[in-house]
């Protein structure tokens, strides 16, 4: 019973941390944000030129299920590339322990030496690791590689494209519903606040700073969906 209210009491006093959601969070956040400001600048851009809804939806409509598919294609074969690069590594760093396996301890010491471990308890506790299981160590120490920033392509690829429709049907949902002659202001205004909840929500699920993460993510979204609209007044046949 005290062993397990001094675990209970070990748990409630841990740092939170965040590392474990780097990869999906990444990929979703660029997602949406790539969802809400593409839709909503490409809408603005023909809102600018056009006098009809039609025009407006069919492109945002468009422009919604090619960037889904494409920002699931890229971020797939992104992240493979990342993945291949990994497990060549990997093979390389087992053949090498094969091949030298004490050299190989040397170097794993002079790692734990350079983060602050004397010499001696830097070869003990290379030798100990190397005992238990040598390419773990180096995959972890030398490599930089472990299960929180292996790359998991699956999962970036669907999080990236789910993400961006998400954010794309916000911006689509004002083409359908807000006032043709006023188009533009109404997408400018809603994506502003739609970016904003967006930097609250990464914020929050990363543990960063709110207002940097706001202000952030609204102004390139200012800059992008500004001139978006002007090329669209400069460029623009009514149609």
């Amino acid at each position: 019973m005290e062993q397990e209210k001094a675990t209970l009491t070990i748990d409630n006093y841990m740092d939170p941390h965040f590392m474990h959601r780097s990869n999906w969070l990444r990929a979703s956040v660029l997602g949406a944000n790539d969802g809400i400001i593409s839709i909503s600048s490409l809408c603005i851009g023909i809102a600018a030129a056009s006098s009809t809804r039609e025009p407006i939806a069919l492109a945002a409509t468009a422009g919604l299920v090619a960037g889904a598919l494409s920002m699931a294609a890229g971020e797939y074969v992104s992240v493979s590339s990342q993945t291949d690069t990994e497990k060549a590594d990997i093979e390389r760093e087992a053949e090498e322990l094969r091949a030298n396996p004490d050299e190989e301890q040397k170097i794993l010491a002079e790692i734990y030496v350079r983060r602050g471990l004397t010499p001696e308890t830097a070869n003990q506790v290379a030798k100990e690791l190397t005992a238990s299981d040598a390419l773990a160590a180096h995959i972890r120490d030398e490599l930089g590689i472990n299960e929180i920033t292996q790359a998991k392509p699956i999962q970036a690829a669907m999080a990236s494209g789910a993400s961006f429709m998400v954010g794309g049907i916000m911006p689509l949902m004002v083409t359908l519903l807000a006032p043709v002659k006023s188009m533009e202001y109404w997408l400018y205004g809603l994506t502003i606040v739609f970016l904003v909840i967006l930097g609250i929500i990464a914020a929050k699920a990363g543990g960063s700073v709110i207002i940097k993460a706001i202000l952030r993510i609204t102004i390139w979204g200012s800059i992008a969906m500004g001139l978006s609209a002007l090329v669209g007044y400069l460029f623009g046949v009514n149609v």
